[in-house]
C-alpha cells in the first residue's frame, strides 16, 4: 500500500503570485452572426426600481405610481416602467455585447411583448444579426443585435435591435494589468509581482 499524503514541507510550498486575465468582453472580431448569448444573472424587479425611475424621468402615467388607479385596470396592479425594463435588459447585455463599444448607434423596432411586475425577475440574450467593417473607422466594426428579455416564467416582455460600434482587439490591446475601463498603473501591476 502506498501512502498517498504529501510531505507537510511539499503542502506549505510557496506558489508564485501571477495577474490573471479576466472577461475582457468580446470584440468585433469575436461576433459571429447567428450566435446567441445568455448573458449571466437573472434581476428581480423591486417595487423601488419602478418608484425611482417614475420619478427620475417625470413619468406622470399613474400606471407606475397609483396602486387604488391601477388596481382598477385591466392588470390590476401597477406596471413596472417600460422604460426601465429597456435600460435593465441593455445593462444586462453590456457584459456579451458592448463592453467594447465606442458608441451606441441605435436602438431600433422596440416592442413590449408582456408587462412587468414587481417581483418579476427578467432574463436577457442576444442575438448577433449582423456585423460589419467601417472604411471611415479601422478601429471599430458594427454590430447589430436583437435583444430578448423574458421574465420567470419565460414570457418574452421586451424585444429590441442594438447596435454599437466595437472596438477591433488590435486597438484595444487588452491585458491583465489593464482590462477594459482600468487606467494605466493602477492596482497590482507585474513588476509587484517578482518582489
Amino acid at each position: 500500500m502506498t501512502d498517498d499524503t504529501t510531505d507537510s514541507d511539499d503542502a506549505t510550498e510557496s506558489h508564485d503570485k501571477q495577474l490573471v486575465e479576466g472577461w475582457h468582453g468580446r470584440y468585433y472580431e469575436d461576433f459571429e452572426v447567428g450566435d446567441v448569448y445568455k448573458h449571466p444573472f437573472g434581476r428581480t424587479v423591486t417595487e423601488t426600481d419602478n418608484v425611482w425611475m417614475t420619478n427620475v424621468t417625470m413619468n406622470l402615467n399613474p400606471m407606475h405610481f397609483n396602486e387604488a388607479y391601477a388596481e382598477e385596470t385591466e392588470f390590476g396592479e401597477r406596471l413596472v416602467d417600460g422604460t426601465f425594463v429597456i435600460a435593465l435588459a441593455v445593462g444586462m447585455s453590456v457584459i456579451d455585447v458592448s463592453v467594447n463599444a465606442t458608441a451606441n448607434l441605435g436602438y431600433d423596432d422596440i416592442r413590449h411583448h408582456a408587462p412587468v411586475f414587481h417581483g418579476d425577475t427578467i432574463f436577457a440574450e442576444s442575438e448577433v444579426l449582423s456585423k460589419r467593417e467601417l472604411e471611415s473607422r479601422e478601429h471599430v466594426g458594427i454590430v447589430e443585435t436583437e435583444l430578448r428579455a423574458y421574465n420567470q416564467d419565460g414570457d418574452l416582455v421586451l424585444s429590441l435591435e442594438r447596435t454599437p460600434m466595437v472596438l477591433k482587439r488590435e486597438h484595444a490591446e487588452p491585458s491583465a494589468a489593464k482590462p477594459p475601463g482600468w487606467l494605466e498603473g493602477i492596482g497590482t501591476q507585474p513588476e509587484d509581482l517578482s518582489r
